[in-house]
């Protein structure tokens, strides 16, 4: 053998020595490093399984859960989040779990939520995880930092109160064409059950392609198809998240999401030329998100134009249109079928939100100031959110050591914000915290949570879901207008099954008994 096959061999050999240690460092030494650091500080952390942590068990519970239908009781943690339940009654609160390689603790303090909702010091960023979220969402929700702020400050404008009420005909006209339909139904016989969970997801998506595009809703639709298929392909791919390089490989898959990525991201692209072009010669009307967003967008560029990397880019409006479609259509209509929901089991606040909306409107179409002194109606939907969160948990890690409480986390900690177990913690909301009572927020938030971080259904702090007000004024136009027309019960084949496919569904659908009134 030459001199140079010797010192082939050698650096090879070193390359494989160094391969061997880096994937041992990231599979064991580093995991254990990290687990000995929260355990110095009184945290406990479940056993570690080598590369798939609590991955594996995480989804063998959850699936159990899924199995089958729960009584009708709004105890809905041990279904939702069986897993992390049983970890924190085990363990206790100050506790962590394995996500794969990387030790996820679980904060339930509202002190401590504060503080990383807060950011205050920037120490908090959101997790990258799984590289096929990309072709799901991006734009806002996910970005860190200046480009943040940049994107932030440019989206602000179009959901300031005055430019929702311009969209408060996008909410009447869509709600009124579901109850119409409705009403046909019920014409014969007085009363029909119907799956109102499907019919609200068509409603919210009507709403959201509305009040976004304008007169090009009718391609909004197309985009809903897409991005529902792409949530569950996404959903699926948690399964194999721990597994390297899995998101790469081009399985089934794999090659579904990116297909369903283009077509999107065409579809969208497609819309704000046009836009584009039309503002251009100045034939359009800016009263939607788009025209609010690219009228926005171009003030921003026009104020800054010697500065480097100012505006967004098209790619960059095509990703927040996406995150308008998502967050405007999944929210609202997760919330108001839970509402929905939750009414038919509890007829008696049925009757009382129905009684105030006829006391505001009579039958008459529902008004911005109208909409905004119903408080029986808000204070039902803020127990709605608080026992079925649309979002059911946050998460986030540190980049850098971090104080947290009296607590030190070295860089590579992650920390999950579970909303659903908070929103149902006994020793924050007292013992009757399974119960529906919406009298809780008689005199709102900050008297019931005595100012404290344990609800947040849209986040908290300066990250807070810029959509809120769109939501829940959306919200409170449909169900006006459903309590207008009909009273409504469960039907006898309603299966209560709620579970999480990027947000908190209706695992059978809701079907509900209309009676026309």
């Amino acid at each position: 053998m030459g001199e140079i096959g010797i010192i082939s061999i050698v650096i090879l050999s070193i390359l494989v020595v160094w391969w061997g240690w880096k994937v041992l460092e990231c599979i064991w030494l580093r995991p254990k490093k990290l687990e000995r650091l929260l355990k110095e500080q009184g945290i406990k952390v479940t056993p570690y399984n080598l590369l798939s942590g609590d991955l594996k068990e995480n989804q063998r519970q959850f699936e159990e859960a899924r199995s089958k239908p729960m009584n009708l009781s709004h105890n809905i943690v041990p279904r939702v989040l069986p897993f992390h339940l049983q970890t924190i009654e085990k363990y206790g609160k100050n506790s962590a779990f394995w996500f794969g390689t990387t030790p996820r603790l679980y904060i339930m303090d509202p002190d401590l939520i504060r503080d990383i909702m807060s950011n205050k010091f920037g120490h908090f960023q959101k997790i990258k995880g799984n590289r096929l979220v990309k072709f799901f969402l991006t734009g806002l929700v996910t970005y860190e930092g200046e480009k943040w702020a940049k994107h932030r400050r440019i989206i602000n404008p179009a959901f300031h109160m005055e430019k929702i009420k311009q969209m408060l005909s996008a909410f009447y006209t869509s709600s009124n064409e579901m109850v119409s339909k409705w009403e046909k139904l019920v014409a014969s016989e007085g009363s029909c059950e119907l799956d109102v969970w499907p019919e609200l997801q068509n409603l919210t998506g009507d709403v959201i392609s509305r009040a976004a595009f304008g007169s090009s809703y009718e391609e909004g639709r197309r985009i809903f198809k897409l991005h529902d298929e792409q949530a569950e392909l996404l959903v699926q791919s948690f399964q194999t998240a721990f597994i390297p390089g899995f998101s790469l490989l081009p399985t089934k898959r794999n090659k579904r999401m990116k297909e369903i990525y283009r077509e999107v991201q065409s579809l969208l692209m497609g819309i704000i030329n046009k836009r584009q072009k039309a503002m251009e010669v100045g034939e359009t009307n800016n009263d939607d998100l788009l025209g609010l967003l690219l009228e926005s967008n171009n003030k921003e560029i026009h104020e800054n134009k010697n500065k480097k990397n100012v505006g967004m880019t098209i790619e960059e409006v095509v990703q927040e249109c996406k995150l308008f479609y998502f967050a405007g259509q999944e929210t609202t209509s997760v919330l108001l079928v839970w509402t929905m929901v939750v009414l038919s089991m509890h007829s008696e606040w049925q009757v009382r939100a129905r009684e105030e909306v006829l006391q505001v409107f009579g039958k008459d179409k529902p008004n911005f100031d109208g909409l905004s002194h119903l408080k029986i109606v808000t204070m039902i939907l803020y127990e709605v959110l608080r026992l079925y969160p649309p979002a059911i948990f946050i998460n986030r890690c540190t980049y850098k050591n971090t104080k947290l409480g009296e607590v030190t986390l070295p860089p590579g900690i992650q920390l999950m914000l579970p909303i659903v177990l908070v929103h149902h913690d006994h020793e924050v909301w007292g013992e009757d915290v399974e119960e529906f009572k919406p009298e809780r927020f008689a005199e709102g938030i900050s008297k019931v949570t005595k100012n404290k971080v344990s609800f947040f259904p849209f986040g908290w702090g300066p990250r807070i879901c810029i959509g809120q007000n769109f939501a829940i004024i959306e919200a409170k136009m449909a169900l006006a207008m459903i309590l207008q027309r009909f009273a409504f019960e469960l039907s006898p084949s309603y299966a209560h099954a709620p579970t999480t496919i990027a947000t908190l569904h209706p695992q059978y659908g809701a079907q509900i008994i209309l009676h026309k009134l």
